[in-house]
C-alpha cells in the first residue's frame, strides 16, 4: 500500500513538472483563490469609519494583489536572465522585439496571481462595499432619513452599526455595491480573457516556427532546465567533496552520495566564470546553416564541438 501511495505521488509530480505553464499558472490561481478566502475569513475587519474605508478596501484588494506580482516577478526565471544579460552584454544583442516578448512574458505570468486576487475580491465584494459604502448617493434610496451626519453613518453599514432607522437600507446598500464589484469583476475577468486571445493568436501568427516544433523547443527548454539543474547539484557536490578531502584528508558521505559520486571521477572540478556567462543570459530561437539553435547551452554546446 505505501510503495502504490509512493507511486500515485511520484506519477503526480511527475504530471506536474512536464506539463507546460498553464497548468502551472492553474496552480497559482488555485492557491491565490485559497489565500484570498482565507484572508477574507480571518483578517478583513472594515474600519467602519469615514475616509478609512476608502483607503482600506482599496488597499485589501490593490496590495496584496502587488505584493503578488513582484514576488511572481522575482521568482520568474526570465527576470534574471535579463539581469545577466544586461549585466554581462549591456543587452546589445538584446533587440526592441526580443525585450517586449520578454517583458510580456514575465510581466504575463507575474500577472496570473494578482489578477487572481483583485476578479475574486471583487466577486466577493467585502472590499469594495467597505470602501465606497461612504459614497453611495442617498438620493437614489426611497425615503433615506435625512442627516447631518451622512459620511459617518454611511461608512457605518458595512458593520451593520447604524442607528435603528437606517437598517432597513442595510441590504439595500450591500447589494448594489455587490453588484457594482461583481460586475467590474466579470468585466476584468472578460477584458483579460480577450487580452490573453489576441496576444496568443498575435504570438502564433507572427512566430517563425511551426506548432509541433514550438511545442518541441519548449520540452527541450523543460528538460534542459531540469538536467542542468540536477546535474549541477550533483557537480556542486562532488567538487565541495573534492575540496573537503583535501582540508580534511576524507569527507563523511552518505551511501547514496558515495555512488552518485563515484560516477563523478574524472569530470572538470571548476567551470571558468566565462563559460558560465556563455550559457547564462537571454535567448531566443536562432538557426545557423539550418541547424536549430534551442538554447544558449546548445549554441556553446555546437561551437564546441565546432572547435
Amino acid at each position: 500500500m505505501a510503495t502504490l501511495i509512493s507511486e500515485n505521488f511520484k506519477f503526480i509530480s511527475l504530471f506536474f513538472k512536464s506539463k507546460d505553464v498553464m497548468i502551472f499558472n492553474g496552480l497559482i490561481g488555485l492557491g491565490t483563490v485559497a489565500s484570498q478566502t482565507a484572508y477574507n475569513i480571518f483578517a478583513f475587519n472594515c474600519p467602519c469609519a469615514p475616509q478609512k474605508n476608502y483607503l482600506y478596501g482599496l488597499a485589501a484588494i490593490g496590495v496584496p494583489a502587488l505584493t503578488l506580482f513582484i514576488i511572481g516577478v522575482m521568482l520568474n526565471q526570465n527576470t534574471w536572465d535579463v539581469v545577466s544579460e544586461c549585466r554581462t552584454r549591456g543587452c546589445r544583442k538584446l533587440s526592441a522585439a526580443a525585450a517586449f516578448a520578454l517583458l510580456g512574458s514575465i510581466v504575463g505570468r507575474a500577472s496570473v496571481a494578482p489578477v487572481t486576487w483583485s476578479v475574486i475580491s471583487l466577486l466577493r465584494g467585502e472590499a469594495f462595499v467597505c470602501a465606497f459604502s461612504e459614497f453611495v448617493d442617498t438620493s437614489t434610496l426611497d425615503n433615506f432619513p435625512p442627516t447631518s451626519k451622512r459620511s459617518e453613518i454611511m461608512a457605518s453599514f458595512p458593520c451593520k452599526d447604524v442607528p435603528a432607522q437606517y437598517m432597513n437600507y442595510t441590504k439595500v446598500i450591500e447589494r448594489q455595491l455587490q453588484y457594482e464589484s461583481q460586475l467590474l469583476g466579470w468585466l476584468l475577468v472578460g477584458i483579460i480573457s480577450l487580452f490573453v486571445f489576441l496576444v496568443l493568436c498575435l504570438k502564433h501568427c507572427f512566430s517563425t516556427l511551426g506548432y509541433q516544433q514550438e511545442a518541441y523547443w519548449a520540452q527541450y527548454r523543460s528538460s534542459e532546465q531540469t538536467l542542468f539543474k540536477r546535474t549541477a547539484e550533483l557537480h556542486a557536490k562532488y567538487h565541495a567533496a573534492e575540496c573537503v578531502k583535501s582540508f580534511f584528508g576524507f569527507v563523511a558521505l552518505e551511501n547514496q552520495d558515495k555512488d552518485l559520486l563515484a560516477n563523478c571521477r574524472g569530470v572538470k572540478s571548476a567551470i571558468p566564470r566565462v563559460e558560465w556567462n556563455r550559457v547564462t543570459g537571454v535567448y531566443l530561437y536562432r538557426e545557423i546553416d539550418d541547424t536549430p539553435l534551442y538554447s544558449r547551452l546548445n549554441k556553446w554546446d555546437m561551437y564546441t564541438k565546432e572547435f
